[in-house]
């Protein structure tokens, strides 16, 4: 492991703590209509007030991490979709661990939590890194809501991706974070996104995140575990989604510019660290990060069925 890696991402880190520290404490937060845009993770988005509401909500303190940005940006966008309400109807892909579905439940909303089939190849890999909804108890978070409400509220079943049964319909949102990069290419990604709209009823909502590769236009990964997508494909995309109809939030390609936005973590990851450097290291933060030497940040869209 080169130390000068390991120098520059564990600065990165003190600086993301120390950043976290100095915003002053918030209380009584509401939530806050924004209309997003289809955008990236930045600095500015985790320092602000609509942010720091769905932490509040999710029980999580301000970490300037891009999975949190994630969690924040799919929460606002239901919400400012009006998707939120008690007796709405959601479909989640590649749920793994995340706080989502049980958030959702705790809102009364009945969820669909989807993953991988357990038996495939691609899910022991996320088994083995504990980000596998391999049972429906994976995904309880009884910090958020009892048991029984979950059980009443969630269900789990497991979909690939890239064949989704045609019985999943009239869904009023679904959503998916940071899994259509994995389904093998970059054109399975976007046919994913397309697709997810089949599930949706007449002016239903999709919410995804996926990985940006921000700094090169010309080069990046394809046909591969983790692709990353450029801004020509988002563009793509969105003419695509407007051909047939559907409406996507404008795209915003601002990547930011504060310390933490030009911050570019290196391999290895946590995931991958050493019991004797995950107990030394701290807490790792970063919303950028370099992957097989792209550097890449996490994106959002909004889309909206046509009615």
């Amino acid at each position: 492991m080169h130390n000068l890696a390991l120098n520059i991402k564990f600065f990165g880190y003190e600086l993301a703590k120390q950043v976290a520290e100095a915003i002053p404490p918030r209380t009584n937060l509401q939530p806050i209509h924004k209309d997003l845009p289809s955008k990236p993770s930045t600095q500015t988005d985790l320092e602000s007030e609509w942010a720091a509401y769905w932490f509040q909500e999710l029980r999580i303190p301000v970490i300037f991490h891009r999975k949190l940005w994630e969690f924040a940006y799919v929460l606002q966008a239901l919400h400012d979709t009006d998707m939120l309400r008690a007796g709405r109807h959601g479909l989640g892909f590649g749920c793994g661990a995340e706080p989502i579905a049980s958030y959702l439940a705790a809102r009364n909303v009945d969820v669909i939590a989807t993953d991988l089939p357990p038996q495939s190849r691609v899910a022991r890999g996320w088994l083995e890194s504990g980000q596998h909804a391999s049972t429906l108890d994976s995904m309880f978070q009884p910090h958020l809501l009892n048991r029984e409400t979950f059980e009443a509220r969630v269900s789990l079943r497991f979909v690939d991706m890239n064949d989704m049964p045609d019985d999943l319909r009239n869904f009023d949102f679904c959503w998916s974070i940071c899994a259509l990069e994995h389904l093998g290419s970059i054109e399975k990604g976007l046919d994913f996104i397309v697709g997810s709209i089949e599930t949706l009823r007449p002016g239903g909502v999709a919410v995804h995140t996926t990985e940006f590769n921000f700094l090169d236009d010309e080069r990046t990964l394809d046909n591969w575990p983790t692709v990353l997508f450029q801004r020509r494909h988002f563009e793509a995309l969105a003419a695509r989604l407007h051909a047939l109809g559907h409406k996507i939030a404008p795209l915003d390609f601002n990547v930011g510019t504060k310390p933490l936005d030009r911050f570019i973590d290196l391999p290895p990851f946590a995931h991958d660290w050493p019991d004797r450097l995950r107990e030394w290291a701290g807490e790792p933060a970063h919303l950028k990060l370099s992957i097989d030497g792209f550097a890449s940040t996490c994106f959002g869209f909004v889309i909206t069925k046509s009615s």
